[in-house]
């Protein structure tokens, strides 16, 4: 159980500080598509249920892999910023706690946004914090 821990937080670790690739780059801090009514699923392997993030408007909802959580965001096309804030979940204890306090903390820490294809990535600032997969 212990190396299992190690390993998701490891992975999460190394996720967080990967690097852009240069069309990523040249697109933060630039004019996106939309995100309105669109739906993600992370696109990290984890262990137990993949965390979504699906987006209406203002307000954003989804699993974080043990939790449905909701909250609201900002989300500026023309800029591509994007923001969550007051942030709410349900309040069961799973297996993978560490996966959606890892998930929770980056949704929070996540400013920009960048839409490439089928894929939505999450940064702060210029550092890559959590990559999507469109979902259906």
């Amino acid at each position: 159980m212990k190396n299992l821990f190690l390993g998701i937080c490891t992975a999460f670790v190394l996720a967080s500080c990967g690097t852009m690739s240069s069309s990523s780059a040249s697109k933060v801090g630039k004019t996106q598509p939309s995100l309105a009514g669109t739906k993600w699923a992370l696109a990290d392997n984890v262990k137990g249920k993949v965390p979504t993030l699906n987006i209406d408007g203002e307000k954003i909802n989804g699993n974080a892999g043990c939790n449905n959580y909701f909250g609201t965001a900002k989300v500026d096309a023309s800029t591509g910023n994007f923001s969550a804030g007051q942030m709410g979940s349900t309040k069961m204890m799973c297996d993978n706690m560490n996966v959606e306090n890892n998930f929770m903390d980056m949704m929070g820490k996540a400013n920009k946004y960048v839409v490439s294809g089928n894929t939505l990535e999450l940064y702060k600032d210029n550092l890559l914090l959590l990559k999507f997969n469109k979902a259906e």
